[in-house]
């Protein structure tokens, strides 16, 4: 899988960890709820919201991950293998 840089994530607040993360593999993360996010290519969801957004799914052609239960490395995979597939979308 190839390297994520420009590439734009927003992550909910209280994901520290995953934020991190994202950001050491060279992400561009933005906090879910600034004005950034209608440029963003992915959102990160705690799951509190579980029954607003589903488990992972899009939100038009943005992806949406329930981070619930994963790691920050199991949430970058499922960051790649979205951008993996609107790259070829």
């Amino acid at each position: 899988m190839r390297a994520l840089t420009n590439y734009r994530v927003a992550v909910e607040e209280g994901l520290q960890n995953v934020s991190e993360y994202l950001q050491n593999q060279g992400c561009d993360v933005v906090s879910l709820g600034q004005h950034q996010n209608r440029d963003c290519n992915c959102f990160v969801i705690s799951g509190m919201d579980k029954d607003l957004m589903g488990m992972q799914d899009t939100v038009g052609q943005i992806q949406v991950i329930n981070a619930q239960g994963m790691t920050p490395d199991e949430v970058y995979q499922a960051v790649q293998r979205g951008m993996d597939q609107q790259q070829r979308g």
